[in-house]
């Protein structure tokens, strides 16, 4: 039998070898803007269009978004990779002089550098262990362009898709 701690470890170790795609979300609570880098963040549903991402209950972005219950999820592109390092960075200062960022006139702090973004309210949240699960409808897109190759997260590294699909099988 398996303990909790080896299954955390055995999980840890699976989802090293496992791209997932890499974004910035950011709100604004009542200390001002949060942000950080996740790779949690997937599509959930078309009709009506939404989205999901997780992070630890103690991240100082979950109380803004519990606070604030709209965020921006920034889709980041391999162009993007110290974006997603300065967010990802522990006590780093996010949106400090050297980060260009916006406040739209819903309060939510923006990168306009990064191609593709969304706005999107939160609809739900599940607590799971010390993790907090949010589901967000997406509300307004804020551009859907593509400045180089998808930016991932595998083996503790940022790393870029290459442009060459593989045969479909079929």
């Amino acid at each position: 039998m398996s303990t909790r701690t080896d299954l955390a470890g055995a999980l840890r170790t699976a989802f090293r070898g496992h791209p997932a795609g890499v974004a910035v979300v950011t709100a604004t609570g009542a200390a001002g803007p949060a942000g950080m880098t996740m790779s949690s963040v997937a599509s959930v549903s078309t009709d009506p269009p939404a989205l999901s991402f997780s992070m630890a209950r103690t991240a100082r972005l979950a109380d803004a978004v519990l606070g604030s219950g709209s965020v921006v999820v920034h889709l980041l592109d391999d162009v993007d990779a110290g974006l997603a390092a300065d967010f990802a960075a522990p006590g780093a200062e996010r949106f400090g002089p050297g980060t260009r960022w916006v406040s739209l006139p819903t309060g939510e702090p923006w990168l306009p550098d990064v191609g593709t973004a969304v706005r999107a309210r939160v609809c739900s949240v599940a607590e799971v262990g010390a993790s907090l699960l949010f589901a967000a409808e997406i509300v307004e897109v804020l551009g859907l362009r593509r400045r180089g190759g998808p930016l991932v997260h595998v083996g503790r590294e940022y790393r870029s898709v290459g442009a060459g699909a593989l045969p479909q099988a079929g």
